[in-house]
Formats: structure tokens, sequence, C-alpha cells
């Protein structure tokens, strides 16, 4: 095998249970602001699996934008409130009103919903139900982290609202695909 000329990937410094965060301070790595922006980094990856099974080009488009998004969320909760490197505002008015018109588009574009519905359906229905999931145990993770040290309150809406829009988007995704949604019955029997 060839010898390696750059350094290799591992550093060995976590191997105690501490990672680094922005700026170089050490933190355990079950602290709550390592499962805020490890659980967005879940939700990033769970969005970039779903973006490989949507076919529509728009919505490549808007998933794209929100792993930028949720990468630049990420940056802003690895980063701790004492750092010179954060910065305070990751989340803009402007991308909170783009994903309200982003949700508010894609329901108008589908059937009321007048039922619980489960999640499944296509296959990229299925995973965007499960990117929602994801998506709102983020938004405990960071709500839990703002009880100690203060968030910016527009990183909670985003985060609020992009599983709004994982909802609508699943809905939509099998609307579009012919797909009958599976509705919650109650007292259904196996």
């Amino acid at each position: 095998m060839a010898s390696h000329t750059k350094s290799p990937l591992y550093t060995r410094t976590g191997d105690r249970g501490t990672t680094s965060l922005v700026g170089g301070s050490r933190v355990p790595k079950e602290s709550p602001r390592l499962e805020a922006y490890g659980t967005i980094d879940e939700l990033n990856s769970h969005i970039g699996l779903l973006d490989s099974l949507v076919t529509h080009d728009d919505t490549h488009t808007h998933l794209h934008a929100i792993q930028n998004i949720l990468f630049d969320i990420g940056s802003y909760l690895a980063t701790p409130p004492d750092s010179p490197y954060l910065n305070p505002r990751p989340i803009s008015q402007q991308q909170i009103q783009a994903i309200e018109h982003l949700i508010d588009d894609t329901d108008a574009c589908i059937p009321p919903a007048h039922h619980f519905i489960l999640p499944g359906g296509t296959h990229a229905a299925a995973q965007a139900h499960v990117a929602r999931t994801v998506c709102r145990r983020a938004e405990r993770r960071i709500i839990a982290l703002d009880r100690q040290q203060p968030i910016t309150p527009e990183v909670v809406i985003f985060i609020n609202r992009l599983s709004d829009y994982l909802f609508v988007l699943a809905r939509w995704l099998n609307f579009s695909s012919h797909r009958e949604e599976i509705i919650w019955t109650k007292d259904c029997t196996l």
C-alpha cells in the first residue's frame, strides 16, 4: 500500500469522549450543544437521502438550499457564544419567509387533509416523513440548548417551519405520484 502524504482523517482527540467546538474549546460528546448540532447533521443527511429519491428539479433546488441553510445552522450551534467566530444571525427573516412561501405554495397543490396521516406512501414520501421526525427532534435539542445558552430565535423558527415543509412535501410527493395517503384509523386491529 502506498504511503500517505496527507495527515490522517482521524485525530484521536475524541477518543476520551470529548470533541472540539468552533474555536477549539472541548465539550463532552453528550453535551446539549453537540446533541443539537449533531441532530442537525443527521437531519441534513436524511434530506440528502430524500433528495436522491425525488425526481422534480424544483424540489432538488429547494432541498439543496435547505441543506446549505442547515449547514449554517450546524456551524452556528457548534460555536460557543463567547467565540469570536460566532455568527449571531445564521438565519434571516427572508429565509423564514421563503420557507413559509414554499410551504404555502406546496400546500396549495394538494387536497386539504381531513384526517391524521400516517408516514408512508412512495419511498420519497416516506423518507420526507423520516426527515420530518428528525427535524422535530432537532428542534427539541435546540430548545434544550437554548435553556442553557440562548439561541437566536430565528433558528428555532426556521427548524419549526422546516418540519412543516417536510410534512407538506411528503403529502405532495404522494399526490404527484398518484399514491393514496395512509389514513389513521381509530381502533384498527391486526
